[in-house]
């Protein structure tokens, strides 16, 4: 019998020393979920083990194959290039290892019902749903599709659930930031507001977007304003991870590469179309010297290698 290939979970990074320690438990407990094959995660940047040391950890345990899950919600310039060109360079690292490349996770109705239930959690038992409007704090992109799916999933977890709104905003490098995500919910009528950070686990952002939404209600007391929490480690997490990594195992793919900034030449962003993508230096892999200075090879659409 063929042995499947190991589970590569490959991580943005936090400063929040929280936060690495629970994409690391997460993890460990997809290791412990599956025990018939190695699982290893790593970082791009920020928080150790940088990915390069996860690719070593899987080779010193005699991998070969393996396949890689990027622990994003949104396809932004990490999961399109920096995560495949630090494959790309792993492979130059460790000759004769090949690897699938899977999609982001969201946004996927288990993370929708994840959402629904940090909603529940956050909301006064007595609020009708029909008279609250939920605004979907995104980490934000340069990235104007990255941006774009945030939306998509504002609407989707709006669909059905009998909410007043699902409104959108960013924390960084995008608009509307949190205070004007708020200001536009109450000039729209809103009076009760649950702030639903769109993260997988605790970290500097989410605890910015928290801050920013007490600042903001504190100044505007006829507004009641609630925050929600992030994702977290949950069971439904797990299984969409699991999921993923089935797809990249049998090539059912399924990118949207019909707004991708790096393929279509989207107004403004006229200049990325076709750039060679480059890994993040991580302060934490030496990789035999490397130092990042390779580029990757195309982009990140291309999975297979």
């Amino acid at each position: 019998m063929t042995t499947p290939p190991a589970l590569l979970i490959a991580g943005h990074g936090t400063r929040d020393e929280a936060g690495a320690e629970a994409f690391r438990d997460f993890v460990r407990e997809l290791g412990r979920r599956h025990p018939e094959l190695p699982v290893a995660g790593g970082f791009i940047e920020l928080s150790p083990p940088p990915l390069g040391d996860a690719v070593a950890e899987l080779v010193e345990r005699g991998v070969r194959r393996f396949a890689a899950v990027p622990l994003m919600l949104v396809s932004a310039g990490h999961a399109k290039g920096d995560i495949p060109a630090a494959l790309s360079r792993e492979k130059e690292r460790h000759p004769g290892i090949s690897y699938t490349y899977g999609r982001p996770l969201g946004p996927h109705p288990a993370l929708l019902r994840v959402l629904e239930r940090r909603l529940a959690e956050a909301v006064d038992p007595s609020w009708d749903p029909a008279e609250v409007t939920v605004l979907l704090v995104g980490r934000g992109s340069t990235d104007p599709d990255a941006n774009a799916e945030v939306f998509k999933a504002a609407r989707l977890l709006w669909e059905g659930r009998g909410y007043a709104a699902v409104e959108t905003a960013f924390v960084s490098l995008a608009e509307p930031d949190v205070p004007g995500g708020l200001e536009r919910c109450a000039r729209l009528g809103a009076r009760r507001v649950v702030v639903l950070p769109y993260f997988l686990f605790t970290g500097i952002l989410p605890d910015r977007v928290r801050h920013q939404t007490e600042e903001w209600a504190a100044a505007h007391p006829e507004t009641q304003v609630r925050s929600a929490d992030v994702v977290g480690p949950e069971p439904e997490l797990l299984d969409l991870v699991w999921e993923r990594y089935e797809e990249a195992v049998k090539g059912d793919l399924r990118m949207n590469c019909d707004s991708c900034v790096y393929r279509i030449a989207l107004p403004g962003f006229e200049d990325k179309v076709g750039l060679p993508q480059q890994p993040h230096f991580h302060p934490d892999d030496d990789g035999g010297h490397h130092h990042g200075h390779h580029h990757g090879h195309g982009h990140a659409h291309s999975h297979a290698h």
